[in-house]
């Protein structure tokens, strides 16, 4: 158990913000470093209580679980596609992979790796919400497709901080 108290100039131990993260997060940094270990423990325990059941043959609570997974599916995205945008926007500004990708022998920078993993998350969350009618802010930028510029990347991105902003100040402490 820590006893770090989280702010917005250090949301989770070691993990120093930048100013870009504060311009854009501000305040609500410290409920993005709150949620990640809420969000990895989450994923395990959701595994191994499925894993257990089908073990057990317990279909109808592996079948409970599969309905509810996809309920959630949405705020999954959204909180993990806002947990690395706030990493990548630590790590500063710059290029995206290219889309497609080719793998190369050349190792990618962190940063970009980054910022490249923050809009695809964000992507798929895009997708859902055109799909399902589920945006809260409206304005869905399009998907993301094969030779996007960094523009269309920064898009998705800014979207998911719109739809995870707006959900804070609706509904403290979701």
């Amino acid at each position: 158990m820590t006893t770090h108290r989280p702010t917005p100039d250090e949301p989770w131990p070691g993990w120093t913000t930048s100013r870009a993260v504060q311009a854009v997060y501000g305040e609500h940094l410290v409920r993005i470093g709150q949620l990640i270990p809420a969000v990895l423990y989450m994923h395990v325990m959701d595994r191994q209580g499925l894993a257990a059941a089908h073990n057990a043959g317990r279909q109808d609570v592996v079948d409970s679980h599969v309905a509810s997974v996809a309920r959630e599916c949405r705020d999954d995205l959204l909180e993990t596609a806002v947990v690395l945008d706030a990493l990548a926007l630590c790590h500063g500004h710059g290029s995206y992979l290219p889309r497609p990708y080719q793998e190369t022998s050349t190792p990618v920078p962190t940063d970009v790796e980054l910022r490249t993993d923050a809009s695809d998350v964000t992507d798929q969350l895009v997708h859902h919400d055109h799909q399902h009618a589920t945006s809260t802010t409206g304005n869905i930028p399009g998907g993301l497709e094969d030779g996007c510029t960094d523009s269309d990347r920064d898009a998705v991105r800014a979207y998911a901080r719109r739809e995870w902003i707006t959900q804070q100040e609706r509904w403290p402490g979701i």
